[in-house]
Formats: C-alpha cells, sequence, structure tokens
C-alpha cells in the first residue's frame, strides 16, 4: 500500500560533513529534505528508494556504503539493524548513499534500492516503475518511496554545467513544474537527449516514479525549488488521495 512519494536531490552536500560550517546556502534546501524525509517516515517506516546508478549497470551493491569518495569519510546504512561502522568499505551509488543517510536522519527502519541506469530509456524506466507500483500493492503494509535526482547542471553563472544556459533553465522549469503538480505524462516525455545535454541526473528515476504513479491520483506540495550551485534540486512530497 502507498503511503507517500517524496522527491528529494542527491547532492553529497545535504550532508553537513560533506558542506562544512560555511556553506550557508545548503541550509534551505536540507531544511526542506530533511522535513519531507521526516514526513515520509510518518507515513512509513519502510521505504523503496528509486535512484540513478553511479554509472551503465549498478556493479556490487551491499546494504551499507560511505561518503569518503566525496570528501569525509560519513558511513551510512539502508537498514536500522545494521551498524553503519560495521560495513563502511560496502558500496552504494551517490543516490543510495543520500537515501541512506536520511533514513538514519529521520528515523526509518529500511531502504529498499531500486536502481536504473541513468540512460536508461523511457521504456525501461515504464517498466521498473510498473513493477515497483506491483510490489507496492501487493503488499499490506504501508510504504513510501524516495524518489532521487537532481536536475539541470547549467543554471547560474558559476554552474557546474559550464555557465548558465538559457536551455537549461527552461527545461528545469518545465521539470520543477510537472513534479510540483503531480503531472506524471510530463515526466514520462522527458528526451534523455535532452536531459543529458543539459546534466539531468535524475530523469531516469524520475520516470520511473511518473510510471509508478501514473494512474494513482494525487495531492501534491512543491517543498523546494531553486538552484544554490546552479543545480536544480526539487523536494516535493505526492501524497495518494
Amino acid at each position: 500500500m502507498l503511503a507517500s512519494v517524496v522527491f528529494v536531490p542527491s547532492a553529497p552536500l545535504l550532508v553537513p560533513a560533506l558542506a562544512g560550517p560555511r556553506a550557508l546556502d545548503t541550509e534551505p534546501v536540507r531544511a526542506a529534505t530533511l522535513v519531507a524525509g521526516a514526513d515520509l517516515a510518518d507515513a512509513a517506516t519502510r521505504w523503496f528508494a528509486i535512484g540513478a546508478t553511479d554509472g551503465p549497470s549498478p556493479g556490487e551493491v551491499g546494504e551499507s556504503g560511505t561518503f569518503a569518495r566525496f570528501g569525509v569519510d560519513v558511513a551510512v546504512s539502508l537498514a536500522s539493524s545494521e551498524s553503519p561502522a560495521s560495513r563502511a568499505g560496502g558500496y552504494l551509488p551517490l543516490s543510495m548513499l543520500v537515501a541512506g543517510w536520511l533514513r538514519a536522519e529521520v528515523g526509518a527502519d529500511t531502504v529498499t534500492p531500486v536502481l536504473v541506469a541513468p540512460d536508461a530509456d523511457p521504456d525501461e524506466c515504464a517498466r521498473v516503475g510498473a513493477d515497483l507500483s506491483r510490489k507496492v500493492d501487493d503488499d499490506a503494509d504501508r510504504l513510501g518511496v524516495l524518489v532521487v535526482g537532481d536536475g539541470a547542471i547549467s543554471l547560474s553563472p558559476r554552474a557546474p554545467g559550464g555557465g548558465l544556459r538559457e536551455s537549461a533553465v527552461e527545461l528545469q522549469r518545465g521539470i520543477d513544474g510537472a513534479i510540483a503538480t503531480g503531472d506524471t505524462l510530463a515526466l514520462a516525455a522527458l528526451r534523455p537527449d535532452v536531459c543529458a545535454v543539459e546534466g539531468v541526473g535524475g530523469r531516469a528515476a524520475w520516470q520511473v516514479a511518473a510510471a509508478m504513479c501514473a494512474d494513482r491520483p494525487m495531492t501534491t506540495e512543491l517543498r523546494y525549488a531553486d538552484a544554490p550551485f546552479g543545480v536544480g534540486y526539487v523536494v516535493a512530497v505526492w501524497t495518494p488521495r
């Protein structure tokens, strides 16, 4: 039974130890993420987390991992019963590191990864989403779904994608609007080639979520949509009606 769907960024800078004390621009998106995560934990303590792999295939994915490759050895786990320190040498893609960090911060019990290659085509994303929809519906427990992904990377003059591009701004505006309103058709219609040009890392995860929610009436709430570092970050909550 689907309890809630929450969209958050796939950003290492959500973790205070990685952002550092001077990164004040991270505070609004971190706060929005933590509040939305807490709402998801209140709705369901078991989560599925939809996110992209770090490459074309999942590889060996464990239950624990660390942010060490992003600069600070912050260990996280996808299950509350496992000590992160006990498997700090394990591997999780960035999207699942964020999911594991958020799980611990808000007190959820478990996260089950739903991984998709960042370049997966829309048909594959739709298949994964339909399969996840069946799993959620077949489970008698209340389940939460966390969707982890970033938007375009050229949204400010100092953006990592090489500076400000109006094409990226226009694309991000459409993405923000689709997530804000629960427009699954618009998310499903995102073109992989266009998103790749603008560095949109969350496209595949959002299309999986769109397929999962395609036939579900939702009440939607946009909690955050901005680009503090020139990258599009969105936090939103979809609640089944």
